[in-house]
């Protein structure tokens, strides 16, 4: 559940930071910082899917 909620979270963190013009992460090129992110926060959902189906 965890996993889950931390990639919920990091996504609506991302999408929000975007829609209002703002830097994901300071001193770093704004393409990769949402790339990251957004891929981190899209492997922490599937691995809490993945978590919660095995139990």
């Amino acid at each position: 559940m965890v996993f889950a909620l931390f990639g919920a979270g990091l996504l609506v963190w991302t999408t929000t930071r975007v829609r209002h013009g703002r830097p994901v992460a300071h001193g770093v090129s704004p393409v990769a910082s949402v790339t990251v992110a957004s891929v981190a926060a899209v492997v922490a959902l599937a691995l809490g899917a993945w978590c919660l189906t095995q139990a």
